[in-house]
């Protein structure tokens, strides 16, 4: 209550605001906007000076006179356009953050787009270069660029199909009236429809029948992003920020896919992940202790349920604490134990890092930080205090000189092999950052801390047997054994340190952000929810609330104010360097909460907070699809049957199925709720085993295609409209998709419902489960009988698809099965794909098979590279679905041919005779 008066106080305090809720003509129907001057021309690009064309406006800010502009034909694809301030003092977003795509100095005459402009007032178009379509149209409305916003609006053709902009959980397609997108990272428990949540992409597609183009605008500052259509102003899209500059890339496509592909080359390939990391893993907040983690391990046995690896939340550490074990719930020998029985059976563990660090005495994380001057410092030198799951916490600044080596040792002592942790991959959260009890100004989070940390359990003992385990893990107990005690300090270190070095505040003409901006009151108020109010982000500083104040100040001189969209992404960068450190030579897996544009090239991303329902069991599809297909964050996946509320045996069988056809999959919820392992209902155990088994089965199909992406950028989740590009009732579609090139996902998205309608374009496809061949028809069709253990899955026709002939139990068996080539044969009588093999976990592979499939006239040929080999790596049959008739249905059929070949070199089969 205390930390509310202060931050209501703060507001009483604080300037009136101009506040609007959509973009309208008043107050910045005064505004000038700039005219064009010394433009320059270049084949590859043109450069101009930008003067501000009247009076001055100062709605909320001060009007910069005198810009630059830039732009460059990057490739035959690609434009670049920079719009920024003359004095180059205007924060940007640094490249060691985000670096920048290379540009190939494509020539004008080359390029698939075209860029105009018209002098005064200032504005530009992006149109293609063969039809004159214009794209990007910014007369919409006057340019404005000040110290503490800017405004840019483009027109749009009627009823767009236009996608991305997020992270958000609404319509895949985006809403086009009245709709605001606001950019803003904040700690979304619940994943609210509407609003602003953990991560920050602020990049759109939009799909017309004559093509696909996207639009990037590297800004990191807060944002709204207004979708409207009014009588006055027609269709528009119009960005409002909190600062920055106007930096944008233009992409031609002129597919969904080449879309895709382009916008990878600006933010760049998404990382391979180990192999392993597509098994189902498991995780609850709640756990009790070591015991349970145990129990849970075996359990998954018990029930046939192949578990490849168990995760644990913050119940690990003592009261909260990174880097810390508690000694009585997770001794660290118990800990090692568990581990090492993981190890010596195929499976992998995972634990959750956070990125405050406890303002305590122990463990000596705090101590060390302090030594190497790396936290957020407040204006008079002392650490910038917050309040997290610990209690009072401080924050590591990514940008101070030491960081590397801070965490890189933090990592190196918590997680040692030898007398630590031996974690396999990480997990980390509450990256926003959050600081969640604290609410604005957390002038007094001593008083905010009250009830942080919660009280941890009961210790107990070992509650029953568990074969297989050791005897620390049985009730009775191990003889004769000795445990060094733990030596816990519980005290609070002083207030201030001598040896923390305060930055200078920003410096001109390094792109550090402006002079004499109020970092905590914009007058603009962006629409973040974190805030009691939207109008609360402007005059009562809303913007802070429930995370680091926005006038903290980085130790190479940028504002919160500028980064903290960036700080999820840091924490990224440096917890993949200190993964890599560990273990070098193989490939860190890290899963984050938030995320930035470009976030992919090195972690993937569960998508936060959400619940138990059917809402959200919907909304699965939608998120994940925007991450792999827009965003390329192909690693991306759910709390599988919700995290907060209780889950429904029905809805968690559903769920369990679903999440089988995510790249990330894994079961995760909170200690309020009931347990929801997927051993606890018999339908949801079924559902577990028998889409387990058809996702293992299809694991190097999903690896490939997560090669792709990361050679390319092909997405390894599509959208139905990425595929069918001009059949307009697919743009719409976010309740299926496809998973790779073949797999049609359609679930059941209704409760009480045993049918599921399902739209099958103008194309052939294959039951996944009869292999009966269904002519789709470019329409709906009703799916029926679906228990809750069923799932409907198509193959694309022409599409072939590597199995392995049978499942198992872990990955690392499953790589010992042979194959069987699917081949489910296209209307032309025709099948094409691809298979990637390599030894799943190094970074650099020491070898790689890349092996091609082509089907014709009954006979499978297989070419390619074939570098990698392994014990039992053959073909062990081919099975050709629609073998024959392919012009009639009633004369398809399904023929499987027992072969026995080595995945080592080139051959051919014949499967259908002639």
């Amino acid at each position: 209550m205390a930390s509310r008066l202060l931050f209501m106080a703060a507001a009483a305090s604080a300037a009136v605001v101009t506040r609007r809720d959509y973009a309208t003509d008043d107050p910045l129907t005064a505004c000038p906007g700039y005219t064009a001057s010394n433009v320059v021309k270049t084949a590859s690009g043109l450069t101009a000076d930008l003067t501000l064309a009247g009076e001055a406006c100062n709605v909320y800010g001060a009007d910069l006179q005198d810009l630059t502009l830039e732009v460059s034909y990057d490739t035959a694809t690609r434009v670049h356009v920079k719009i920024q301030d003359a004095a180059n003092s205007v924060y940007q977003v640094p490249e060691s953050v985000f670096p920048r795509p290379a540009a190939e100095g494509s020539e004008d005459t080359q390029s698939a787009l075209k860029f105009d402009y018209t002098e005064s007032p200032f504005s530009f178009t992006v149109s293609r270069s063969d039809s004159g379509e214009v794209l990007f149209d910014t007369s919409a409305a006057s340019l404005v660029f000040e110290s503490q916003y800017l405004r840019l609006r483009t027109k749009l053709p009627e009823a767009p199909s236009l996608y991305g902009l997020g992270e958000h959980s609404d319509p895949f397609m985006l809403n086009t009236t009245d709709y605001i997108r606001t950019l803003w990272s904040q700690d979304a428990y619940g994943v609210p429809d509407g609003s602003n949540l953990y991560g920050n992409h602020p990049v759109y597609y939009e799909h017309r029948e004559s093509g696909t183009h996207g639009v990037f605008f590297l800004n990191s500052n807060g944002m709204d992003i207004m979708i409207n259509n009014t009588a006055e102003s027609g269709q528009y899209l119009e960005y409002n920020t909190l600062g920055g500059v106007l930096d944008f890339y233009f992409v031609a496509g002129p597919s969904p896919v080449e879309v895709a592909q382009q916008y990878s080359e600006i933010v760049g390939r998404p990382a391979m992940m180990p192999y392993w990391g597509f098994g189902f893993h498991n995780c609850r907040y709640g756990y009790q202790d070591v015991f349970d983690l145990a129990e849970v391990v075996y359990n998954y046995s018990q029930a046939s349920i192949p578990l490849e690896t168990m995760w644990t939340d913050i119940d690990y550490m003592y009261r909260r604490r990174v880097f810390s074990l508690d000694p009585d719930r997770f001794p660290l020998h118990k800990m090692r134990e568990l581990v090492d029985y993981l190890h010596a059976h195929d499976q992998h563990y995972i634990v959750m890092v956070d990125p405050a660090v406890a303002y305590q005495d122990f463990p000596a994380s705090f101590q060390r930080g302090v030594e190497d001057n790396i936290f957020l410092l407040r204006a008079n030198g002392s650490v910038w205090k917050g309040v997290v799951w610990p209690g009072i916490t401080a924050f590591p600044d990514w940008f101070s000189a030491n960081i590397s080596n801070y965490w890189n040792n933090e990592f190196s002592l918590f997680f040692s092999p030898d007398n630590g942790i031996d974690i396999d991959a990480l997990w980390i959260d509450m990256n926003e950052p959050s600081s969640f009890p604290c609410f604005f100004p957390c002038d007094h989070p001593e008083v905010s801390a009250i009830g942080y940390p919660p009280e941890p359990p009961a210790v107990r003992s070992p509650p029953r047997a568990l074969p297989g385990f050791s005897c620390d893990f049985q009730p009775e107990g191990c003889a004769n054994t000795t445990v060094r005690s733990l030596e816990i300090r519980d005290s609070t270190p002083r207030p201030y340190f001598d040896n923390l070095v305060l930055s200078p505040r920003q410096t001109e003409g390094q792109q550090l952000g402006l002079p004499d901006r109020d970092l905590l009151f914009p007058k603009y108020a962006i629409h973040n929810k974190a805030a009691n109010a939207d109008s609360w982000n402007a005059a009562e500083g809303g913007i802070s609330n429930k995370t680091v104040n926005t006038d903290v100040i980085h130790q190479n001189g940028m504002a919160m104010y500028d980064t903290h969209n960036l700080y999820g992404s840091m924490m990224s960068v440096a917890s993949h360097e200190a993964m890599l450190q560990r273990r070098p030579s193989l490939r860190p897996m890290i899963i984050t909460r938030s995320t930035f544009a470009g976030a992919g090239t090195k972690v993937g991303h569960w998508l936060g907070d959400n619940l138990s329902t059917w809402h959200h069991y919907r909304l699965t599809i939608r998120s994940v699809m925007a991450f792999a297909a827009v965003y390329q964050v192909p690693m991306v996946g759910v709390d599988t049957c919700g995290f907060g509320d209780n889950t429904t045996e029905q809805l968690c069988a559903r769920w369990a199925a679903l999440g089988a056809f995510s790249p990330f999959y894994r079961v995760h919820n909170i200690f309020e709720a009931n347990p929801q392992e997927l051993y606890r209902w018999e339908s949801t155990a079924a559902s577990a085993r028998k889409f387990i088994d058809i996702r293992y089965r299809l694991l190097d199909y999903i690896y490939t295609a997560l090669h792709a992406q990361a050679v390319d950028g092909t997405p390894l989740v599509r959208p139905l409209f990425y595929v069918y590009p001009r059949d307009k009732k697919t743009f719409p579609l976010d309740l299926q998709y496809f998973l790779g090139p073949a797999l049609l996902v359609a679930p059941v998205t209704e409760e009480n419902s045993t049918s599921v309608d399902v739209y099958l374009p103008d194309d052939i496809f294959y039951d996944w489960f009869t292999h009966e061949r269904v002519v789709g028809e470019a329409r709906t069709v009703t799916v029926t009988d679906q228990g809750w253990t069923d799932l409907p899955l198509y193959l694309r026709g022409g599409v072939i698809v590597p199995l392995r002939a049978e499942s198992a139990t872990t990955t690392a068996a499953l790589r010992t099965k042979p194959f069987e080539i699917l081949v489910p044969v296209g209307a032309d009588g025709t099948a094409r794909g691809s298979l990637y093999l390599d030894d799943g976990v190094s970074l650099r592979p020491p070898a790689t098979s890349e092996i091609s499939f082509f089907y014709a006239d009954g006979l499978l040929a297989v070419n390619g590279t074939f570098g990698y080999a392994a014990d039992g790596l053959r073909i062990s049959k081919v099975t050709v679905l629609g073998a024959s008739g392919c012009g009639k249905r009633e004369a398809a059929r399904s023929v499987t041919v027992e072969v026995d070949r080595p995945l080592t070199e080139a051959f051919a089969v014949e499967v259908v005779k002639a």
